[in-house]
């Protein structure tokens, strides 16, 4: 877990996916790093890839309530973490479908957040879209309760993820700034 320029690292794993050997802790280029004690090989652990989708209806965006942890019951930008390979505007065009029924054509990016998620603190790197409803009929998919429109202006407390919070704060000011 990278805190400013400091690096803590923790034994994740024990051994290498290629050859079965003991890793240990080894500093490559000023960090901390998992390396296998018999073929040398690096453990570097990013940041997963994941997209959140702001849907808009004039100054009401569309969340979701998570029906699974973590943050179960709370509300939840729609989206999710991308396939491997998966471009992220084919990523938030799946997990919108699988989430919310609707078919969306993304047509900006509102920024790129970090955060972590559950309860091993995953580092996540999370790309969130602006997107318009181009079809499909809204129903809630497995991993979502429901579906809810909020005015901008009254987005509820209890949001999922950090990250969150500040895409919709950037929102909120986007939105009243354009309105101005």
């Amino acid at each position: 877990l990278r805190i400013g320029s400091d690096i803590c690292i923790t034994m994740r794993y024990n051994f290498c996916p290629k050859c079965g050997s003991r890793l240990t802790v080894r500093r490559i280029d000023k960090k901390d790093h998992q390396v296998c004690s018999n073929c040398g090989f690096i453990l570097y652990e990013n940041s997963k890839p994941c997209v959140g989708v702001l849907i808009l209806d004039e100054d009401k965006v569309l969340l979701v309530q998570r029906a699974i942890e973590p943050f179960k019951g709370y509300w939840d930008i729609p989206g999710g973490f991308l396939d491997a390979g998966e471009h992220p505007v084919a990523g938030a065009v799946r997990e919108i479908r699988e989430e919310t029924g609707l078919v969306i054509e993304p047509f900006e990016i509102l920024d790129i957040f970090m955060d972590v998620y559950g309860q091993e603190q995953e580092p996540t790197l999370n790309i969130c879209y602006i997107a318009k409803i181009i079809g499909g009929e809204p129903q809630a998919g497995s991993d979502v309760g429901k579906l809810h429109w909020f005015p901008i202006d009254a987005i509820p407390n209890d949001i999922a993820f950090e990250w969150e919070k500040e895409a919709l704060e950037l929102l909120k000011g986007r939105l009243h700034s354009s309105l101005s």
